[in-house]
């Protein structure tokens, strides 16, 4: 379960609040106006910066305090953070160490993920030679190959058509319910919502609200998301 206790976050005048509880296993859409916040508090969560007030819990071990590396959190960016220079296999192998000195089982491991994500035969491939949908297939093999309970999609597909963002989504939540992750991506997009899961994290008017059915909140959306959606 993770919990935002009293989260407080600024910057400059921008403020953000979030007291909020995802349950674990859970998968849950993050969305909101341009510039809510959507993308500040998966990066706090993450640990790429701290929050001004407040605790973020897993299982009700406080985890703030805590480096990126040392959290039970996998984060997968927009731009899919890959390295040019490497392999298809060198990117997901930093997912179980950062040398990329791996042992026979972790290779195995790698080839597995790379199987998984329905990369099998592309492990030589350099990011230029693959597709945008290749390439969010490489950075979600890693993280699944980081192991932790917690996977934060900071909208991964957006570059993505209608019909490639969809396979994607659909493949992601299948692999983390099969492996008992609990989800949250961040999206513009009501029917990638809908998609996500049942559950939507409404960021507005400088606060992340708690999870509510994705259907009950676009049936009749505050003012500040109904305006952002229009008709």
């Amino acid at each position: 379960m993770l919990t935002l206790e009293g989260l407080v976050i600024r910057q400059g005048e921008f403020v953000l609040r979030a007291d909020l509880v995802v349950p674990a296993g859970a998968q849950v859409a993050v969305m909101g106006p341009s510039g809510a916040g959507k993308s500040t508090l998966l990066s706090v969560i993450g640990g790429f910066f701290d929050a001004d007030e407040g605790r973020i819990l897993w299982e009700g071990e406080r985890i703030d305090t805590f480096a990126p590396g040392k959290r039970p959190v996998a984060t997968i960016f927009q731009d899919n953070n890959l390295f040019p220079h490497m392999s298809a296999a060198e990117n997901v192998a930093l997912g179980i160490r950062p040398s990329g000195r791996l042992s026979r089982d972790e290779r195995e491991r790698v080839d597995e993920a790379l199987v998984a994500v329905g990369l099998d035969g592309f492990e030589d491939r350099k990011p230029g030679s693959l597709s945008g949908g290749q390439q969010s297939r490489v950075a979600f093999a890693r993280a699944l190959l980081q192991e932790r309970p917690l996977l934060l999609l900071d909208e991964p597909f957006a570059a993505l058509g209608p019909a490639m963002r969809g396979e994607m989504q659909a493949l992601v939540g299948d692999l983390a319910r099969e492996r008992g992750r609990t989800m949250l991506m961040v999206t513009h997009d009501p029917g990638d919502a809908r998609r996500i899961g049942g559950e939507t994290i409404l960021v507005a008017d400088g606060r992340a609200a708690a999870p509510m059915a994705t259907d009950e909140l676009l049936r009749d959306p505050p003012p500040a998301l109904r305006d952002y959606l229009g008709s």
